[in-house]
């Protein structure tokens, strides 16, 4: 191989052809985006935990149901997505006993319990598309961008035994550059979705754990309304 070729990545990169620069601008763009999202995913998850477990303490502590339901509303902003669901379910809750209290002959247990359990469920689903949002960018990063990178590739090959046509003699030193400067789109490809995949199963295993988390308070907190409700 001649020694005066010069094989460094900035120097293959720039002496690549126009569509695989282009390609690897876009794999680069994925992985710069991806990983904003995986930092930015990996904080509101932990602060989610770490919300969700305050507020289980003060809820399991025993206190009065209306004064942790006024504490909630009074800092929505701040509160973790458990103390919303919370809120949303006593909320509907006593404005069914209101109406109730307004007139006794409709009373309805059931439908007052319904309800509750309605708001908390709509509650739920609402916090679950904000934490899972961005999830679905890293895991179509993780399984789009190597067969992105494989398409640099390919065409820096074609290029590169295109370009031989023109050799009298066919030389390692002569095609190296050409496959090289191919390959490294495959690498970058691969170095934006690993990232991804990983942080993409990484999420989703966190936000599962929370959703069954919220879903047993639903039911554990839906229990509480129904004594409260006879």
């Amino acid at each position: 191989m001649n020694g005066s070729q010069d094989l460094s990545f900035i120097a293959l990169i720039s002496n690549a052809h126009l569509i695989v620069q282009l390609i690897m601008a876009l794999l680069l763009g994925l992985s710069i985006v991806s990983w904003t999202y995986i930092f930015k995913k990996w904080f509101d998850v932990r602060a989610a935990r770490r919300l969700t477990i305050d507020f289980e303490k003060t809820f399991w502590a025993g206190g009065n149901l209306h004064q942790l339901y006024q504490a909630a509303g009074s800092n929505r902003a701040n509160n973790g997505a458990l103390s919303r669901i919370f809120e949303a379910g006593m909320g509907e809750f006593i404005k069914g006993k209101q109406a109730v209290a307004a007139n006794r002959e409709t009373f309805d247990g059931g439908a007052l319990l319904d309800g509750a359990r309605r708001a908390m469920r709509a509650a739920f689903q609402r916090e679950m598309d904000v934490l899972e949002s961005h999830l679905a960018f890293l895991a179509s990063v993780g399984s789009v961008s190597p067969y992105i990178g494989l398409l640099g590739t390919v065409w820096g090959i074609m290029n590169a035994f295109r370009g031989l046509a023109n050799v009298q003699q066919a030389t390692l030193s002569a095609v190296a550059p050409g496959i090289a400067e191919a390959l490294i789109a495959t690498a970058i490809g691969l170095f934006a979705a690993i990232p991804a995949v990983v942080a993409y199963n990484r999420f989703s295993h966190d936000i599962d754990r929370l959703a069954i988390r919220f879903e047993s308070f639903v039911e554990e907190f839906s229990n509480i309304l129904q004594r409260q409700s006879r």
